[in-house]
This record gives structure tokens, C-alpha cells and sequence, in this order.
């Protein structure tokens, strides 16, 4: 059997894909400003003195790592409504549930970025009077960012394919856009390669200026060293 490809109707309903990747976007812009947020925060925590600021830190990061991002999704969506009487949109639920999905992601890059500052920094910095927050605010963060960044590129790719998850409820992302043309047309093979090909042109960019930009860091880095 000889399958006829046919990407012809795209012409005309193009720009309703581009609207889902505008939608898809936008989703994952909010999401990852408010992931790397709660992600700060809760890496703080983490490494924090203090036993109950760890103790919250870690289960948060675990519960979240360790259940499936779509239940995450649907609960929100579905089940806390019946619980607080408040339904939200599919827009708001998604940047919640992805905010929160990517807090969590993002907690363990602040973390591991922490803990690589040497303790020399800390002790220099508690030397000069400077409290725990201090100690992040002027010392720590500063030197653990510049080495937290090729990882945090990954996780904003990962996140950006990530946000397909929201079709589930309906929400016009990419993926919702495409499976509605495709029902409608009969064409699924035709419009998921279109979908294909622009997640692949938005994020291979991206993977390329996250790799370039790890093996500058990198360089830089054995400078220092040497």
C-alpha cells in the first residue's frame, strides 16, 4: 500500500499552528521564569543550616521528581477544584503545574551549583560579618550561576517539550492545534511532521547555543585553573 503524502492543506491552516506554537511559547516563558523562581527558593532551602528548610527542600523535590508530570497536570486541573471549589482555566492550571514541575528540576541545579562554591568562599565570606544570606546574595550565587547556566539550557528544552502535556486539557498549545487539524483533515501523518519539524527548528538552535555556551564556560574555567 502506497501512501500519498499530501502537506497542501497546510497552506491554509498554517497559521493555525503557528498560533499553537505562539500559545506554546508563551506557556513556556511563563513556566520557566516561575520554575527558576520556585527552584531558587526551594535550592536555598536545600542548603540551608537549617534542618526544617532541608527537611521542606527535599520533599518537595522528590515528590514532585518522582510523580509523573501529567498527573501533576490533571490533578490540578481536575482534582483541586473539588477540593478548594475554585476551577481554574486550562491556562492557569498548565503554568502551575509546569512552574511547579520545573521548580522542582531547577531546585537541584541551584543546589548542585551551591555545593560546588568551595568552603574557602563561605568562610571567607563569613570572615567579613556576612550572614547565610548574605553569604548567597553576594558571594555564593554569584560564582555558582555562571556554572549552573549550560544546565539550566537543558532543563528550559526539556520544559519546552514538556509543555505538549497541556493538550491534555485542552489548552491551544502545539500539540492541541495540530490534533485538532489533524482530525479534521484526515491528515495526521502530514500535520505531526509538520509539528515535528517546528519543535525541531525552535529547539535545535537552542541546543546548539547551550552546548557552545558549556564548552566556553568550560574553557574559561580551565583558564582559571591554570
Amino acid at each position: 500500500m502506497t501512501y500519498h503524502w499530501d502537506f497542501g492543506f497546510l497552506l491554509q491552516l498554517g497559521p493555525l499552528l503557528l498560533q499553537g506554537l505562539m500559545n506554546t511559547a508563551k506557556l513556556w516563558a511563563v513556566a520557566l521564569v516561575c520554575g527558576l523562581a520556585i527552584g531558587l527558593v526551594v535550592g536555598v532551602f536545600r542548603t540551608s543550616p537549617s534542618r526544617t528548610l532541608r527537611v521542606i527542600g527535599t520533599f518537595y523535590v522528590e515528590t514532585i521528581r518522582n510523580t509523573p508530570g501529567l498527573v501533576q497536570l490533571i490533578w490540578i486541573f481536575y482534582a483541586l477544584p473539588i477540593l478548594t471549589g475554585l476551577q481554574s482555566s486550562p491556562w492557569i492550571a498548565a503554568v502551575v503545574s509546569l512552574s511547579i514541575y520545573a521548580g522542582a528540576y531547577s531546585a537541584e541545579i541551584y543546589r548542585a551549583g551551591i555545593a560546588s562554591v568551595e568552603l574557602g568562599q563561605w568562610e571567607a565570606a563569613r570572615a567579613l560579618g556576612f550572614g547565610y544570606i548574605n553569604q548567597m546574595r553576594y558571594v555564593v550565587l554569584p560564582q555558582a550561576l555562571t556554572r549552573m547556566v549550560p544546565a539550566f539550557g537543558n532543563r528550559a528544552i526539556e520544559l519546552a517539550k514538556a509543555t505538549t502535556l497541556a493538550s491534555t486539557i485542552a489548552f491551544g498549545e502545539l500539540l492541541y492545534t495540530a490534533k485538532i487539524i489533524a482530525e479534521d483533515q484526515y491528515r495526521p501523518l502530514e500535520t505531526y511532521t509538520a509539528l515535528t519539524l517546528l519543535f525541531t527548528a525552535v529547539l535545535l538552535p537552542l541546543s546548539y547555543a547551550t552546548i557552545q555556551l558549556e564548552r566556553r564556560l568550560g574553557k574559561k574555567g580551565t583558564l582559571h585553573r591554570e
